[in-house]
């Protein structure tokens, strides 16, 4: 019964492959100190530093700056979550 069926192990996803799927997609990077930044993941490596290409900064909900590429040190990354670009206009 456990770890015979296929379709439980055909759905299982790790955070790798979620990685994996959202390089070169918009993307939301929240920071630990409540900063967001909106873009396209360019790459990531194994100590979550990230590298962002048309990077807008959102802090408290409202555009501060845009960037063409950004790099973010991991260590002050909360969490990464997919985007859809149409956020900006009422986040």
């Amino acid at each position: 019964m456990s770890g015979t069926g296929e379709k439980g192990s055909a759905t299982t996803k790790t955070p790798g492959d979620f990685l994996k799927a959202i390089r070169g997609r918009p993307v939301v990077v929240k920071l630990n100190s409540g900063v967001d930044y909106r873009g396209i993941l360019a790459c990531l490596d194994g100590y979550m530093n990230i590298a962002m290409e048309q990077t807008e900064e959102y802090v408290n909900g409202q555009l501060k700056n845009k960037y063409g590429d950004a790099f973010i040190r991991g260590n002050n990354v909360l969490y990464i979550s997919t985007s859809k670009r149409t956020l900006a206009d009422g986040a």
